[in-house]
Formats: C-alpha cells, sequence, structure tokens
C-alpha cells in the first residue's frame, strides 16, 4: 500500500489503513478485523474508544473546543494540573506545564533544567528515545535513523551506557563512564541535567538497574543536576504502576509524560519541583495548543480509570499471560531464534536472536508480517530492530489476550529458524 501526497520519510510499519477500533480490536479499510498489540505504540493503555473517555470527550466537545492557556485559561487545564499533583506518586507538590507531545515536553524540561542550573550540558543514555524534534533528537542513544544526515545537534550531549540485567550492562559499568565522563571530558559542575527512561522503550523495554537508579540520585543532588525522567512511555499504568519509577523507589525532579496520558487525543506534560518549573521568566513556558480543553477532559476520565486497584488488577493478569506464553514457547524448543524477556510487569519485549538462516532483525521483521496476515498487529524495537515490544490494552479482555497470544504463536511457527 502506497500513500500519495505522505513524505517517504515516514516510516510505515504496517502497510494497511485502519478504519476503526474497539478496546483491543481493529479493522482496516477492507474489513480485516486484528487484535492490536501495538496501541498506538503505548499510547492506548485504555484501549481503543473507551467509553468513560468518550463520554467525557463528547460533552466537553459540546462545551468548549479550544481555548490558548496563555491567553485565557481554561478549568479544564487547571483540573488536568491538579489531578496530576495526586496523580503523580512524588513526596514534594508538583508543579506543572501541559505540552502536545512527548518530544515537547522533553524540549520544555531542558529549557527550564538550564534556566534553573545556568549549565548547558546534557547527559543521556545509549539507545535512549526522547523525541525526533531537533533538541530531542540529540539525547536518543542511536544514530538511525533519527540523526542521518542531519549535521550537529544541539547540544552539549554526552552518552553513558544504559545499566540494565536486559542489556548485559551492569550498575559498575556505567557508574565507571559515568566517573570518566567527569574526570575527562567535563566537570560535574558543567551539567544541566541527566534525562533517563526507567524502562526504554524504543530502546527494548530494558529495566534500569535499581542500584544504579539510586546511585544516581544521590549523585543529582549532590552536584544539583536535575534528574529527568522520562516516562512517556512506560507510564499511565504501562508496568502495573501509574509510573516505572516506583519500582526503582526513586523520585524524579522532572518527569516527562505523554502517550497515554489522554487516551488517544494530543497530550503531555513535563512536572516536577516548582524551584525548577519556575525558573524561566513569565512567556517562558506555553503554546497555542498546549492543555486542549478536549485533551484534557480525556486526561481527567484517564486517571480516574486508573487506580491502584485498577492498574494492579490489568497489569498482573497482562504478565501472566505473556510471560506464561513466552516459557510454553521457550520449552516448546521449536523457536531457536527466541532470546530473553525484557522489561517489568506488563512492560514486556521479546528479545529476537541471530539463527543460521537469518538475524535476529529479519526474524522480527518476517514475524511482524505473518502476524499481520494471523490476525495481531505487532511492533518492533532495539537499536537493530530485533526486539519485539506488546503493547495490548490494559483493559484486553483476558480471551482476547489469549487469542491475540495464541495468533502471535502461530505467526512464530511460520519462521525459518
Amino acid at each position: 500500500m502506497t500513500f500519495p501526497h505522505v513524505s517517504d520519510s515516514l516510516g510505515i510499519v504496517h502497510p494497511l489503513c485502519l478504519e476503526r477500533g474497539r478496546n483491543a480490536e481493529v479493522w482496516d479499510e477492507d474489513g480485516h478485523r486484528y487484535i492490536d498489540f501495538v496501541g498506538g505504540i503505548g499510547v492506548l493503555n485504555l484501549g481503543h474508544g473507551h467509553p468513560a473517555v468518550v463520554e467525557a470527550v463528547k460533552a466537553q466537545v459540546d462545551t468548549l473546543m479550544h481555548s490558548a492557556f496563555n491567553a485565557v485559561p481554561h478549568r479544564g487545564y487547571l483540573a488536568v494540573a491538579e489531578a496530576l499533583a495526586a496523580f503523580v506518586p512524588v513526596s514534594y507538590p508538583l508543579t506543572c506545564m501541559l505540552t502536545n507531545s512527548g518530544a515537547e515536553a522533553t524540549e520544555n524540561a531542558l529549557k527550564v533544567a538550564r534556566a534553573r542550573t545556568g549549565r548547558q550540558a546534557v547527559i543521556a543514555f545509549d539507545d535512549g528515545f526522547h523525541g525526533r524534534t531537533l533538541a530531542a533528537l540529540n539525547l536518543n542513544g542511536k544514530v538511525k535513523p533519527y540523526k542521518n544526515r542531519l549535521g550537529a545537534l544541539p547540544g552539549p550531549v554526552h552518552h553513558l551506557p544504559f545499566p540494565s540485567r536486559d542489556g548485559g550492562v551492569d550498575a559498575d559499568t556505567a557508574l565507571a563512564a559515568l566517573e570518566r565522563l567527569f574526570e575527562v571530558e567535563l566537570p560535574a559542575d558543567e551539567v544541566a541535567a541527566i534525562i533517563v527512561e526507567p524502562v526504554q522503550g524504543e530502546g527494548g523495554f530494558r529495566l534500569l538497574d535499581g542500584d544504579f537508579a539510586a546511585r544516581l540520585r544521590t549523585l543529582c543532588d549532590t552536584h544539583g543536576i536535575v534528574l529527568i525522567v522520562d516516562e512517556i512511555q512506560s507510564g499511565f499504568g504501562r508496568t502495573g504502576r501509574r509510573f516505572a519509577f516506583s519500582h526503582l523507589g526513586i523520585e524524579p525532579d522532572l518527569l516527562l509524560m505523554g502517550k497515554s496520558m489522554a487516551a488517544g487525543l494530543p497530550l503531555a506534560a513535563v512536572a516536577g519541583k516548582a524551584e525548577i518549573m519556575n525558573a524561566l521568566p513569565k512567556g517562558g513556558l506555553g503554546g497555542t495548543y498546549s492543555g486542549n480543553p478536549v485533551a484534557c477532559a480525556a486526561a481527567q476520565a484517564v486517571m480516574t480509570l486508573m487506580s491502584e486497584a485498577n492498574l494492579a488488577r490489568w497489569g498482573e493478569q497482562q504478565e501472566r499471560a505473556i510471560v506464561a506464553a513466552y516459557h510454553d514457547w521457550q520449552a516448546a524448543g521449536r523457536f531457536p531464534m527466541l532470546g530473553r524477556l525484557t522489561g517489568i510487569g506488563c512492560m514486556r519485549g521479546i528479545v529476537f536472536e541471530d539463527t543460521a538462516n537469518a538475524t535476529g532483525g529479519e526474524h522480527l521483521a518476517a514475524l511482524l508480517a505473518a502476524g499481520r496476515e494471523h490476525g495481531v498487529l505487532l511492533m518492533p524495537c532495539g537499536r537493530k530492530r530485533n526486539v519485539l515490544r506488546l503493547l495490548p490494552p490494559l483493559t484486553i479482555e483476558p480471551e482476547r489476550l489469549d487469542d491475540g497470544l495464541t495468533r502471535l504463536e502461530r505467526a512464530l511457527q511460520t519462521l525459518q529458524p
């Protein structure tokens, strides 16, 4: 399928065009039904068209579709800010700004970190992903396809190995690289911020090492460095908790949110300590569409639905099913390309390894096509695009989840070892 008038620079994973969706099911223009394990790349934790979200959006459209908050404030923005203060599990009073996308949240976090510290340098991690806008690009921990042909990017940005049990880098290795950076390339007092994903999304659904996270928090406190935690993909229930940083026992100075925040409408946020968020002068933050009333109505419904009890129940159900299916596939011995299971809770990835006949990336590319033929939509990630990331809605019905995993197994059976 081709898409005339659309830039060829957009990468399309599945060559089809969706017409409608309901929770974990979608139908294309030809009437073919699929079980959706892509979820808008992590946007649809509550599935397609959750009734409570749809009702809230429809009511808001009838009342007020837009007001630019910087010019004339509206109650929806204020309600979301208040709800976030209760929803985000930190010990300090939360201050936020709403944005349209995760990349925009990243850009604004860099701005306020610079303003607060008077410094410019940023430290990020190998295989991280923080957006496609110009400053966010340089934070990303791989070149292809994001940094090709762009020349010098805003900086300075320095990268460290990402310590994770899922990636073969331990906490001591990453800390040694950080110490070397401070000794050889720049002093700690020139670093404005360190940005990290508690579970890498594009990088392969890899969980940050907990010991490293604790030591990183202490290091940032010692040197006055702003710790930015990017939960654009891992947040809003994806791991079975509201935010993945809770698994690590740390708190961010700034938290990036997006994707599932408004169940499919464009809304994101950067939030954190008031002394950081208030560092820019009046007018330094804002945006024409940021915190649109309709998206804000959706976000309020999302946070109401995502109680701790609901997230725990949804997350445990999904984690049990995925982990059990993975172990069954491995025990069968039929799929030598299957590597380790990554992630935590229900935010899970499966690594595809090289075999005699194909690379892991080639195996996964074949699986995506075979999955589509068997009625399940799948999504790759990882530096070599050899990690299958599983993003079914948290609200998927148990029988639909089992059906999707069965279809995935049938697709696996088509691969040549």
